[in-house]
């Protein structure tokens, strides 16, 4: 319909063209005809809406757990800075602090028993168990090496002498998280952190 508009416009055009050059060769009889106003074109495309993601239901509990996804911890969009530490023989600057990206609804999880599915991918192993790893959304790390986003996995430190490794399927991780910029010599490393109580699963996501 596009291209049909610009075709129906020059068609109409050409039609007053032609009929402009006949009303000079003949007379003029009664009144004048009135300019028509230009009709609305039928194919206007409405205002775009902004699409909005789902808001989270109410936060369900297991047990002493408060049942937290990546529904809410990867539900915004956070930019990571350019974080270009200076030599430690240089003059101190005055360095304003960075804007607060994560929402206060995530902030409220600080400290909090959570309970968080998704998918593990071991980091450290002390005799077969697994005592530090990485919860993630989904496995496009594990299994595609793609990066995924800053909000998309958890750094998580086992509490006991470990877990077995549960690859390739879900799994539900219970302990405290810990929700806030972490930075390793001046460099941000993550926002989230977890001290691990047990894992539990496979369950689906």
């Amino acid at each position: 319909m596009k291209l049909l508009l610009p075709l129906f416009t020059l068609a109409a055009v050409g039609c007053l063209l032609v009929t402009a050059a006949e009303a000079t060769k003949k007379e003029v009889r009664g009144a004048p005809i009135q300019k028509l106003a230009p009709a609305a074109p039928t194919n206007a495309v409405p205002a775009a809406t902004a699409a909005k993601a789902p808001t989270p239901g109410a936060v369900q509990k297991d047990g002493d757990f408060l049942v937290v996804g990546f529904d809410r911890l990867a539900g915004f969009v956070y930019d990571i800075p350019d974080d270009v530490p200076a030599p430690t023989n240089a003059p101190a600057k005055v360095v304003t602090p960075p804007k607060e990206q994560i929402p206060a609804t995530v902030k409220a999880f600080d400290k909090q028993r959570v309970a968080l599915k998704g998918f593990m991918l071991p980091l450290k192993v002390e005799g077969g168990l697994i005592t530090e790893l990485l919860i993630m959304r989904d496995q496009s790390m594990c299994c595609y090496g793609s990066v995924p986003k800053i909000n998309e996995w958890v750094s998580v430190k086992m509490t006991g002498k470990g877990v077995k490794p549960i690859m390739d399927q879900a799994v539900t991780l219970y302990g405290k998280l810990h929700v806030g910029e972490i930075r390793e010599n001046g460099y941000l490393v993550g926002i989230y952190q977890m001290d691990g109580e047990r894992v539990a699963g496979p369950l689906d996501l």
